[in-house]
């Protein structure tokens, strides 16, 4: 069995990394598998890994991805509400057609993942579609069932039919979104690909949705290497990212981009002046990590150390090792990969009880969950997690959890079952 996975990323984002972390455990597991990148990120440009190729494999193939990505933000640009939701909705106007490409043609299994920002179009979905083969598509957002958002936040159109669409500058019946969403239902009443949510609570959307309500679905979480993710000695981790060694207690706080919105960060800024308030005997400092800083950084009346961008694996893994929780604050998240990483390294976590975050939180065994956008229950949560009498029990609880449900071995099984029934399904 030859399975080609389709990701517009290989190394950057949230959907890429997973992507990515698929493709090497099933290598890893005896598995045929080959990962086509769409666009290659300039910071990663042609990192050779085994099993990878980029669509985009000299000079010119670059510029003419970039220049599909360009098209499809330019054709977005007059509909936009605001530059705030300018990458949160993909019109899927523009992209490259795969039809012909050799490892499609090889493939037994076509497998998607996040494909938008011009990689593929509603078009090349239609004609990677036609060729017959068996589809499964890994959905990481919402995207596939709406009409062009990749998270609804309060809109229900899509339960429906998606029109007056808050993320448009002038939202009517018949908008962008009610345009893209007939495309969709005409796309998907040819074919309905095998959708894979990473989540539950993703998959309850699904199920919700118009489009797809009544669409083949299994719910597999991602996978992530435990040898590379795993608990490591906390001088050592403190030692790599210079960190002094102390007993004061470290929270984390990761993500790509520190000052999107729907990461929350406004609300772990407020906690932590409650937290101060309400146990000023607590020595807190904040480690953050990702693009850019914020001026919420002033506001939080403890240490806050930027680590920066973090590329390396191991200055990852320092990160997660040297604190004693992370603290996802996230508005709205399917199965974030910071959450599966600090559990795999041992730390506990706190989330908002939102996405798919309770899925992947224990409270009391592997961290705690507060309501969402609610300051004061995650003012509790974080004092609750920081102050356990069994710190080394959650540690450990949080380190099983990730072997028993992330484990390569455990997700990739499910992966091939799932296969085997596309392809009989096919037959």
């Amino acid at each position: 069995m030859n399975v080609v996975h389709l990701s517009t990323y290989h190394l950057s984002g949230g959907a890429g990394v997973a992507a990515t972390r698929l493709h090497r455990a099933m290598l890893a597991q005896g598995v045929a598998s080959t990962l086509l990148v769409g666009i290659p990120n300039r910071l990663e440009r042609h990192q050779p890994e085994d099993g990878v190729l980029y669509l985009a494999n000299n000079f010119l193939a670059e510029q003419t991805a970039f220049g599909r990505f360009v098209a499809e933000r330019l054709y977005f640009l007059p509909y936009e509400r605001s530059p705030a939701v300018r990458f949160g909705f993909s019109p899927a106007a523009f992209g490259a057609n795969l039809t012909f490409h050799p490892a499609i043609q090889q493939a037994d299994v076509l497998h998607l993942h996040w494909i938008n920002f011009g990689f593929l179009s509603i078009a090349g979905l239609r004609a990677l579609f036609a060729l017959g083969k068996p589809v499964v598509w890994t959905i990481h957002d919402q995207w596939a069932f709406t009409g062009g958002c990749h998270y609804s936040r309060t809109c229900p159109h899509y339960q429906t039919h998606c029109y007056n669409c808050p993320y448009l500058k002038k939202p009517g019946d018949r908008d962008l979104s009610y345009r893209l969403f007939e495309q969709k239902k005409s796309l998907f009443a040819q074919h309905v690909p095998h959708f894979v949510p990473p989540s539950q609570w993703l998959g309850d959307d699904l199920r919700r949705s118009t489009l797809l309500r009544d669409a083949p679905m299994t719910v597999i979480p991602n996978t992530i290497d435990q040898a590379l993710f795993c608990p490591v000695d906390r001088a050592d981790a403190n030692t790599r990212l210079d960190l002094p060694d102390t007993t004061t207690k470290r929270i984390l706080f990761g993500s790509a981009s520190v000052t999107d919105e729907r990461k929350g960060f406004r609300y772990l800024a407020d906690a932590l002046q409650l937290v101060k308030q309400t146990h000023p005997e607590l020595s807190l400092e904040l480690l953050v990590f990702g693009k850019g800083k914020t001026y919420l950084f002033n506001e939080i009346p403890y240490m806050v150390r930027h680590l920066g961008i973090l590329r390396d694996t191991d200055d990852i893994v320092a990160a997660y090792n040297a604190a004693d929780a992370l603290i996802v604050p996230s508005l709205e998240d399917n199965l974030p990969n910071t959450i599966m990483e600090a559990l795999a390294c041992g730390t506990p976590v706190v989330g908002f009880r939102t996405g798919g975050i309770p899925e992947m939180i224990v409270p009391g065994q592997t961290g705690y969950l507060a309501n969402v956008a609610d300051t004061t229950d995650l003012t509790d949560a974080i004092t609750r997690l920081l102050t356990h009498q069994n710190p080394i029990t959650l540690r450990q609880n949080a380190r099983h959890f990730a072997e028993t449900y992330y484990a390569e071995g455990v997700v990739v099984r499910q992966y091939v079952d799932l296969y085997l029934k596309s392809e009989r399904v096919k037959e």
